[in-house]
């Protein structure tokens, strides 16, 4: 199992590298000149030379990614153009706001599909069989930052049973943060809790159609017994690989919901850090959500030894 995970750490290397080669040419073939940003109103040619002067744009490409790597390989993601804080620094301050948004809204996720699911698969073909199907099939079909406007239109102004926006840290009032992070982390997860109940109801309906299930009730085992110490267990090893790939989505999705709910996580700063031509801090958080895919997939393979013990990576 050491093995196998040092081999995965090693092949994250090189997918990092082909990681930074494209961001690095995307985003400089982006239209646009950091220096109208920082400059406006004042902009001259003049100023604007030294401006590329100063943050290096006046070097050829290929000597500006290898300035860029011999940081990198450092620890040193640059310098942010519009605020000129280190990039570690300006995504280490949002981070939190982040992971606790993606954390609410995975386990959302999970609280609602994995039992809904299940209980869709043991009812097949009856009413709420049918409720869940309907529900899966409009949390997939709703784009976050609709069902985000949604939810700020009804529980925020209609109802006016929760803030619709803005943040509130944990430390400084633990209720405000918690009213504050409901609706962003329905928003973010809904997709996801569809996704996972559509899965776990399929493999849970092929899993109860095994000829083990048959025989631990043949053995007298009662029938939740069953479910929960055979069928579900089984059941989930698909649902994890979906799970994992949303663990690695989070930042993606994080980037329209943060920005509906203006809520100060990593994703409100891509966006802004895109309209202000900040390119340092823009590769900075691309090449951390590419690493946080690659992390994912491999907690995932890991999972996948624990729920099913016939899975060997020695």
């Amino acid at each position: 199992m050491i093995e196998y995970i040092v081999r995965r750490l090693a092949l994250m290397v090189p997918t990092a590298f082909l990681v930074t080669v494209g961001v690095f040419m995307l985003i400089h073939l982006i239209p646009g000149d950091p220096a109208t940003v920082i400059l406006a109103e004042s902009y001259t040619p003049e100023a604007a030379a030294a401006i590329h002067k100063d943050l290096g744009l006046d070097r050829p490409l290929p000597q500006q990614y290898l300035i860029y790597m011999g940081k990198l390989a450092h620890g040193d993601l640059g310098t942010s153009v519009r605020n000129r804080l280190p990039v570690t620094q300006a995504i280490g301050e949002r981070l939190p706001a982040t992971l606790e948004l993606g954390a609410a809204a995975l386990l959302w996720s999970l609280l609602v599909a994995i039992p809904l699911g299940a209980i869709a698969a043991l009812r097949r073909g009856r009413a709420l069989d049918v409720i869940a199907s309907g529900l899966t099939v409009a949390g997939i079909s709703i784009p976050n930052f609709v069902l985000g406007i949604l939810l700020i239109l009804l529980f925020g102004l209609v109802l006016r049973l929760l803030p619709v926006g803005g943040f509130v840290a944990l430390t400084d009032s633990p209720p405000d943060n918690l009213t504050r992070l409901i609706l962003p982390a329905i928003a973010l997860g809904t997709f996801g809790a569809a996704s996972n109940m559509r899965f776990t109801r399929s493999s849970m309906v092929e899993v109860l159609g095994q000829d083990y299930i048959r025989t631990a009730r043949a053995k007298g085992a009662g029938w939740w017994r069953v479910v929960n110490r055979h069928a579900l267990k089984n059941a989930l090893i698909p649902v994890v690989t979906i799970v994992g790939l949303q663990i690695g989505a989070i930042l993606e999705g994080a980037l329209v919901t943060e920005t509906v709910f203006s809520w100060p996580g990593v994703g409100k700063l891509a966006v802004e850090s895109i309209f202000s031509k900040d390119f340092p801090v823009v590769q900075g958080i691309v090449l951390m959500a590419a690493l946080s895919y690659m992390v994912a997939n491999l907690l995932v393979d890991l999972a996948y030894a624990w729920l099913d013990p016939r899975i060997s990576y020695s």
